[in-house]
């Protein structure tokens, strides 16, 4: 038998904020509440909006320091897959539960998280490796551009009294380099 494929990519705010518990063996487990939201017309060519709400599970140090940056209307990117579980509630009915199961998070923007708080190496040291221009590899995470990088200056150069002074070699009438 082939093997199968089980994978999610989701992109959504949380509804909540983000619940972390640890197991009895000291590990975190981080619970998120996804809302994913789809536009369509209908038959009567009206738009129409239609939430789904997804459980995310993130286990271990990612969901410990996830927690300190995440909060209510955070904007993420989930990448895990789905598992499904049963339990019998009070009344003996056998009740189902699917949830995702999240390998990847990357921080999609949005509402800010916790006060204060932000995307920091703290929470990087948890990101996967490989390419991208981060230190370590990936690519860049977070809400914030990557920051610039420092072109070399001319010496003496400057951009003219029109544009308050500073380095480079732009006078007043050149077109500025963005």
């Amino acid at each position: 038998m082939a093997e199968g494929l089980n994978r999610v990519m989701l992109l959504g705010n949380l509804g909540a904020d983000p619940e972390l518990r640890t197991t009895q063996s000291g590990e975190g487990v981080l619970r998120l509440r996804l809302a994913t939201t789809e536009r369509y017309l209908d038959r009567n060519k009206a738009w129409q909006e239609r939430t789904e709400w997804h459980n995310v599970t993130v286990w271990g140090k990612r969901g410990e320091a996830l927690h300190r940056i995440l909060a209510k209307g955070s904007t993420i990117f989930v990448e895990g897959s789905l598992r499904t579980s049963s339990y019998e509630n009070k009344e003996g009915q056998k009740v189902y539960k699917t949830e995702v199961i999240a390998q990847n998070i990357i921080l999609a923007g949005g509402r800010s998280g916790r006060a204060g708080a932000g995307p920091s190496d703290e929470f990087d040291q948890f990101a996967p490796r490989g390419g991208g221009d981060r230190p370590g590899g990936g690519p860049p995470r977070g809400g914030n551009p990557p920051p610039a990088r420092q072109q070399p200056q001319a010496a003496g150069g400057d951009f003219g009294d029109d544009y308050g002074g500073g380095g480079g070699d732009f006078g007043a009438d050149d077109d500025i380099p963005f």
